[in-house]
């Protein structure tokens, strides 16, 4: 790596590490790019050059939080279990992760934000989708998905699926959906 590219993914790293703790203390709605800029020692124009809006650099917070889970999540495609019980670890850490992170990281004023957690679970679910997509090109090469179906369309309905976890107003109300949703959506209405 040349040495501006690095110093470019520092500047990166900071502005995300002090948007983090802003949006912590602050919550997203009372954080502005200038006070973002200024904990992370770059100028304003820094932060819209790299993320173009402050709801991007949102995407890219959330991004970071679930790196670790991610990667966790990923490897699971390599493993030798079956395909059903690599699913079912895969949505466990989707699902779960992204609230306990929630918890773990902002205060509760924080999370009271109804913009900033919107913004987080649009950041949350399309990192889930993107990981589904790989899943569901596993289950197809292995027969266990249906190879008739577009990847597409599974994605869409998934997609429906998210919406209805996301508009849980209580953890263990989004719980209780999640079981059921994963439920419908691995053996369908008739299905065992």
């Amino acid at each position: 790596m040349d040495k501006y590219t690095i110093r470019t993914n520092k500047k990166k790293q900071a502005i995300i590490v002090s948007a983090l703790e802003l949006f912590r203390e602050k919550g997203y709605i009372n954080t502005s790019i200038k006070e973002v800029a200024s904990r992370a020692g770059v100028s304003q124009v820094s932060i819209y050059n790299y993320f173009g809006s402050k709801e991007n650099l949102v995407q890219e917070c959330a991004a970071m939080l679930l790196q670790n889970t991610q990667e966790k999540v990923m490897s699971l495609l390599s493993e030798k279990n079956g395909f059903k019980e690599k699913l079912l670890k895969a949505v466990s850490l989707c699902s779960q992760r992204p609230y306990d992170l929630l918890e773990e990281y902002f205060s509760k004023d924080a999370l009271e934000d109804k913009v900033f957690i919107e913004l987080f679970q649009e950041s949350v679910s399309k990192i889930r989708l993107d990981i589904l997509a790989s899943f569901i090109e596993l289950g197809k090469k292995e027969g266990v998905v249906d190879s008739t179906i577009s990847t597409e369309t599974i994605l869409d309905f998934l997609s429906i699926a998210l919406e209805m976890q996301n508009s849980c107003t209580s953890q263990s109300e989004h719980q209780k959906k999640s079981k059921e949703l994963y439920k419908l959506v691995l053996y369908g209405l008739i299905g065992q």
